[in-house]
């Protein structure tokens, strides 16, 4: 999974890696979930030479299926989040199932995930078969409870998830 919040322990990180679980338990038990949070980077996503950022690029791009997640920022998706992907060379994330999710403070921004960052990983050549994932932070205590939204979007989409996913060569 791909974090763009730029604070530590966010609640967007918290929301991004329940659902990768959600997600790599139930479609591919046996791949690991593997993080790239880039509050562990800040300025250096901005260094063209700052080898740990080029080796999470590489990170990033050798996952077979990606949430990346970020907080609204003005109604889009963060500038750190944005530097990153710009590192990425043209379809980088080809062959690469990815889920757009993001939070933030109130059903204002619902349509962000779709219109802003979903166009991106598009533009890198990911596939993005399922609608984006919106949370209110409101309810973000619900995760892992009787009425989580990840898992009732989860729900409606895993047999999309899974068949893309099976249809996918494996990587070497």
């Amino acid at each position: 999974m791909l974090v763009g919040n730029p604070r530590s322990g966010s609640r967007t990180a918290r929301a991004a890696e329940h659902l990768a679980r959600l997600l790599s338990a139930a479609i591919r038990s046996d791949a690991p979930v593997t993080t790239v949070d880039l509050s562990d980077y800040g300025p250096a996503v901005l260094d063209p030479r700052a080898a740990d950022v080029d080796s999470a690029v590489e990170t990033v791009r050798s996952a077979d299926l990606l949430v990346v997640a970020s907080p609204v920022y003005k109604g889009t998706f963060t500038g750190l989040l944005k530097s990153f992907l710009d590192r990425m060379p043209p379809e980088a994330l080809r062959g690469t199932v990815c889920v757009p999710l993001m939070v933030g403070a109130s059903d204002a921004h619902s349509s962000a995930p779709e219109a802003a960052l979903r166009p991106v990983m598009v533009e890198l050549a990911a596939i993005c078969p399922t609608p984006a994932l919106y949370l209110q932070e409101a309810v973000l205590p619900e995760l892992g409870s009787d009425t989580d939204p990840a898992l009732r979007w989860y729900d409606r989409h895993a047999r999309t998830l899974s068949s893309v996913i099976d249809s996918l060569p494996v990587r070497t």
